[in-house]
C-alpha cells in the first residue's frame, strides 16, 4: 500500500475516533542465522539464560542487605568481579529493592518520561497502527494484545480507548496481555486500566504453582470490559492466536555484556570492587576471555567496544517464534542504533545523567538497542522493516492531521501542552530522530509494507 491511499485510510479513523483531549500534560529480508546459534551456544555452554522470566535469581537477597550496594559487594566478595549484564540486573529487577520494583520511576517526579506519558497521541497513533495492520491481516479473531513492559499503563489504555472506538472486534474477542515483573508497576497499571482498580479489588490468582503452569499473577477487566491478564514472562503469554507484541523502551533496560578489544584479543569488561580510589565500585577488564566474549563477539566485528545484549536477543527470537507460527507482528520502539555505536550504557537520575556505578538501584540503567543484532536474531523465520525514525513514522500516520483535530476543541492551556508533545515527539533535535520503530511480520509472497515503514 502506497502513502497516499495509507493516508485516507488514517483520516477517516481520525474522524471517526473522538476528538477528546485526554490530558492536558503527561509526564514518557534474509537474514543470517549464526546470531541465533551464538545465542544457543551461550545458553547451552554458560546457564546463564535458561528461560525467558525478565527477573534475577532471589538468592542473593535472603540475608536482608541494607542496600542494592550491599548485594552486590556480597556477590562479588563470594564470587569475584559481575559481568556488566550481572550487575544491571541486580541493580534494576533484584526482588528486595530493584530500581524498577518499588517505585514509580516515571514522569516529571521519577527519572524519566517516555513517549505515552507526554502526548495521547502517541499511543493513538500506535493503536491507529495496529488497527490498521491487523484489518490488512484479514481482522482474524481472537486477537491479543503483548506489551511487555508497560510502565504506568498509559500506552496500553490509549489503545484499548482507541480499539473502543475504531475497531469492529467482536466482543470477547480481544484480550490484553501485559508482561510486568515490577510489584510496584502492575498495581499502578491495574489502577489505570481498570478504573481505579486496585491490587486488591481485582482478581489476583498468584500461586506457588504459576511458574509450572504459566498462569498470569493477576486478571481483571478494562474499563471497556476486555480481559487483562499479567505475567511475568513472555514465555507464558498464551500462544496460538493472532498476536501483535508492543516492546515500547522495553529492550534498553535489559542487561547487557561490555566487550574491549586489546591485544590480547577481546576481554569482557566487569564490575568490581574498589579499595584504592574514590568509589565503591570500579570497572576493570577480565583477565582472558569469557564465554560471553568467546560466543557473543561476532567474527567480523570491527568495532574497538561492543556491548550485546542476549536478553533482548532471546526476547526477539521468542517473538519472531510465535509471530511465524501464530501469526501477528511485533512493533519495537526504542532508541538505538544498527551497529555502529559502541559505549551507550549510562545512568539517569531525576532526569539527569547519573554515574554507572555511584549508589546503584537509585538511577535507571540503560544502553542503545543494536537493531542490526536483533535482525541477526530473528534468523529467516520473519520479515522486518526498519528501524525507521519514530518522527517520520509518526508523520506518515498522519500526527499532524490528528494534532489539528485536538486543538480545536482544547483549551489555551492545552493547546501548549499539545503542540510541546507534539514537538517533543517529531522534533529530530529531541525524540523524532533518536528513537527508532522496527517492526516483525509473517513473511509474506505480495512484498507488503506495513504502514509508516518507507519502501
Amino acid at each position: 500500500m502506497n502513502h497516499h491511499p495509507l493516508i485516507m485510510v488514517i483520516s477517516k479513523m481520525w474522524r471517526t475516533l473522538s476528538r477528546l483531549v485526554q490530558s492536558s500534560s503527561r509526564s514518557r529480508r534474509h537474514i543470517n542465522p549464526s546470531a541465533r546459534d551464538m545465542l544457543q551456544r551461550l545458553k547451552t555452554s554458560t546457564g546463564l539464560y535458561p528461560n525467558l522470566s525478565l527477573h534475577t535469581s532471589n538468592s542473593v537477597h535472603n540475608a536482608e542487605p541494607r542496600s542494592t550496594l550491599d548485594i552486590i559487594k556480597t556477590r562479588i566478595s563470594a564470587a569475584g568481579p559481575l559481568t556488566v549484564s550481572e550487575y544491571m540486573s541486580t541493580v534494576l529487577t533484584n526482588p528486595a529493592m530493584g530500581y524498577y520494583m518499588k517505585k514509580d520511576v516515571f514522569g516529571k517526579q521519577g527519572d524519566f518520561i517516555t513517549s505515552p506519558e507526554i502526548s495521547q497521541m502517541f499511543g493513538e497513533l500506535l493503536a491507529v497502527w495496529i488497527i490498521h495492520e491487523w484489518t490488512q491481516m484479514g481482522s482474524p479473531t481472537p486477537f491479543q494484545l503483548v506489551e511487555l513492559g508497560p510502565g504506568r499503563g498509559t500506552l496500553a489504555d490509549d489503545i484499548l480507548r482507541v480499539f473502543n472506538q475504531l475497531s469492529k472486534i467482536p466482543e470477547g474477542a480481544l484480550s490484553l496481555h501485559l508482561v510486568e515483573i515490577s510489584p510496584k508497576l502492575s498495581s499502578m497499571q491495574a489502577e489505570k486500566l481498570t478504573n481505579g482498580g486496585t491490587a486488591d479489588d481485582i482478581n489476583s490468582t498468584r500461586g506457588k504453582d504459576d511458574d509450572v503452569r504459566g498462569n498470569p499473577y493477576r486478571s481483571s477487566s478494562s474499563k471497556t470490559g476486555v480481559s487483562i491478564h499479567w505475567y511475568d514472562a513472555l514465555s507464558k503469554v498464551p500462544r496460538g492466536k493472532c498476536t501483535c507484541y508492543i516492546a515500547h523502551e522495553f529492550l534498553d533496560a535489559l542487561p547487557i555484556h561490555k566487550f574491549q578489544r586489546t591485544d590480547s584479543g577481546w576481554r569482557e569488561v566487569l564490575v568490581d570492587t574498589n579499595d584504592d580510589g574514590p568509589g565503591e565500585l570500579r570497572f576493570v577488564l577480565s583477565a582472558g576471555s569469557t564465554p560471553s566474549s568467546t560466543v557473543l563477539i561476532r567474527p567480523d566485528e570491527k568495532r574497538n567496544h561492543v556491548e550485546v545484549s542476549p536478553q533482548s536477543g532471546i526476547v526477539v527470537e521468542e517473538l519472531s517464534d510465535r509471530i511465524s507460527n501464530d501469526g501477528g507482528m511485533a512493533l519495537v520502539v526504542d532508541y538505538g542504533h544498527t551497529g555502529d555505536k559502541e559505549d551507550t550504557l549510562r545512568g539517569f537520575k531525576e532526569h539527569r545523567l547519573h554515574d554507572i556505578l555511584d549508589d546503584p538501584g537509585t538511577a535507571d540503567l540503560t544502553a542503545d538497542v543494536d537493531f542490526s543484532y536483533l535482525e541477526h536474531t530473528t534468523g529467516e523465520e520473519v520479515s522486518t522493516f526498519g528501524p525507521v525514525p519514530q518522527g517520520q513514522f509518526l508523520q506518515i500516520l498522519g500526527i499532524q492531521e490528528r494534532l489539528k483535530m485536538l486543538l480545536h476543541q482544547a483549551s489555551p492551556d492545552q493547546q501548549t501542552d499539545l503542540v510541546s508533545g507534539y514537538r517533543m515527539l517529531v522534533d529530530p533535535a529531541q525524540m523524532g530522530e533518536r528513537f527508532k520503530m522496527w517492526a516483525m511480520f509473517p513473511h509474506r509472497t505480495d512484498n507488503y509494507i506495513p504502514a509508516g515503514f518507507p519502501p
